[in-house]
């Protein structure tokens, strides 16, 4: 079992910055899971954003996010961070935590098990 709760969102301009986190709790290990950020706009799917492996050797990123975002973890403080500049309009959505005992830097929101409640992200024009 994994608890996610993220924090750190908000309302920003246009080209600022904001860093998500996620702090995992629970009885497995946070260095045996993978985890990964997706985000929800209004009236749109959920979405993958970014995912990192277990270790924290390989990062991935959706193309919209490249060079923009990071996502990086601190097994030492349970915690994974999302790292986003240079924002856009577009990057307005809630923001999810989500963790996987057994996929490594996947893109589909059905391959990770439990989930955080999502964190508002309000980027102005």
């Amino acid at each position: 079992q994994v608890q996610l709760v993220e924090s750190g969102g908000g309302l920003v301009q246009a080209g600022g910055s904001l860093r998500l986190s996620c702090v995992a709790s629970g009885r497995t290990p946070f260095s045996s899971v993978a985890l990964g950020w997706f985000r929800q706009a209004p009236g749109k799917d959920r979405e993958f954003a970014a995912a990192i492996t277990w270790t924290g050797s390989n990062t991935y990123y959706t193309d919209s996010v490249k060079g923009r975002f990071t996502i990086s973890r601190d097994n030492a403080k349970n915690t994974v961070y999302l790292q986003m500049n240079d924002m856009t309009p577009e990057d307005t959505a809630v923001y999810y935590c989500a963790a996987t005992q057994f996929y490594s830097g996947s893109a589909y929101a059905g391959q990770y098990e439990y989930w955080g409640q999502g964190t508002q992200v309000t980027v102005s024009s």
